[in-house]
């Protein structure tokens, strides 16, 4: 009753006028994403983002009440997660990644109820009363909380004590971020989370747990993990640090298309731009570089890459005048 409440609930918001930049914004998003998708298409994985929002509002304050390790079998069925459990029980340092796709609370409790030491990284809540709350309800199933702002403090030491770390690492990470491809566009990534692989020559583990619409008494979310990799991967690549956050951003892509309709759209994913964007450069060689060497990106592929960069440099640089 609450889900269908809710996704009612967000369909309406979305489409009121005070949402409209908002809104606007997602479909833009979604063009990008999803250039050959019809207008009737687009509008509707909008509107279906924000119902799926809110639908998580009210998945966030059922699930750590109620996942238990008796009920999780009942309620998550998995896929795909067999080598990323095996790097985890063998010890090596791992870290965990995802995106705002799904429900990234369930994978995070589920990860926690397998047995998986879980520190999850966090923005807190300005409103101290609800961030105590959300701390809270978040720890029950036994996930330890590390504010974002200071987080890479303490992580090294964490990692030696065999803590895996988990990351939500879609979000835009600002003009100094690392820029990668995402959905045919550069996107500002976190360094912090590579050089952080790479210190500890450490495995990184990107997942998502997707929503169901099964039947009632069948699983609710699907468990994946959608890549397993580590130093073996990116030892031969010039460049590690690029190749390891353009492949788990490439993984959390890989989640989103998996069902698009479960993702954050309104979020800010393209704010920022490269240097060479905004200081009316041309593409850098050694970015094009770095990129053809990715086994999973085609010559297509990187040229549809590199000519959106030169259409974003020429929206920056505005109209010429005589």
């Amino acid at each position: 009753m609450a889900l269908g409440m809710t996704r009612f609930t967000g369909a309406y918001y979305a489409t009121r006028s005070m949402n409209g930049k908002r809104l606007s914004r997602a479909r833009e998003h979604l063009r990008i994403a999803y250039p050959d998708a019809s207008e009737s298409e687009i509008k509707q994985l909008a509107v279906e983002s924000y119902q799926h929002l809110f639908q998580l509002g009210a998945e966030i304050a059922r699930s750590p009440r109620t996942m238990n390790i008796d009920s999780v079998l009942g309620e998550v069925e998995f896929r795909n997660v067999e080598k990323g459990l095996n790097a985890i029980v063998s010890g090596r340092p791992c870290i965990l990644m995802t995106g705002h796709c799904g429900n990234w609370e369930v994978l995070a409790i589920t990860a926690a109820l397998l047995g998986i030491p879980m520190h999850t990284i966090y923005r807190p809540v300005d409103f101290e009363p609800l961030d105590n709350w959300i701390r809270r309800e978040r720890s029950r199933p036994g996930l330890i909380m590390l504010e974002k702002f200071g987080a890479m403090h303490p992580l090294p030491t964490l990692m030696e004590q065999g803590a895996c770390p988990a990351f939500a690492a879609d979000q835009n990470a600002g003009d100094r971020g690392l820029f990668v491809p995402y959905f045919g566009r550069l996107a500002s990534s976190y360094k912090s989370i590579g050089l952080l692989a790479l210190k500890f020559n450490a495995t990184i583990i990107s997942g998502a747990a997707h929503r169901l619409h099964g039947p009632k008494g069948t699983p609710r979310f699907r468990f994946t993990i959608h890549d397993t990799f580590g130093p073996e991967d990116w030892a031969e690549h010039p460049d590690p640090l690029f190749y390891l956050t353009a492949r788990y951003r490439h993984a959390i892509e890989t989640a989103v298309r998996e069902a698009p309709e479960q993702y954050l759209w309104m979020y800010r994913i393209w704010k920022s731009r490269p240097r060479h964007e905004r200081l009316d450069k041309p593409f850098p060689d050694k970015l094009r570089e770095n990129m053809s060497l990715l086994p999973w990106m085609s010559n297509d592929e990187v040229e549809r890459v590199i000519e959106r960069s030169e259409r974003d440099r020429a929206e920056l640089r505005g109209p010429r005048t005589a």
